[in-house]
């Protein structure tokens, strides 16, 4: 499983390498360029699905996000 994913901010553009939670999804995540609080897009599960360069680990790990 790999838990370090590249999270990207859609506003500003900045990338910062993050560690994944592996027990829960990730629903918020404030930009360390510009502040914004990124949310998960539709159809996705948490902002590492939305944003990251990895899928989250519940994904990876079964298919399907924890939340559902």
């Amino acid at each position: 499983m790999i838990l370090n994913s590249i999270i990207t901010c859609p506003k500003c553009g900045h990338a910062a390498t993050e560690v994944m939670p592996t027990d829960a999804c990730q629903f918020f995540y404030d930009c360390k360029g510009c502040g914004e609080r990124l949310k998960p897009l539709s159809g996705d599960c948490c902002v590492f699905c939305s944003f990251g360069t990895v899928r989250c680990p519940p994904v990876q790990e079964t298919g399907r996000c924890c939340c559902s």
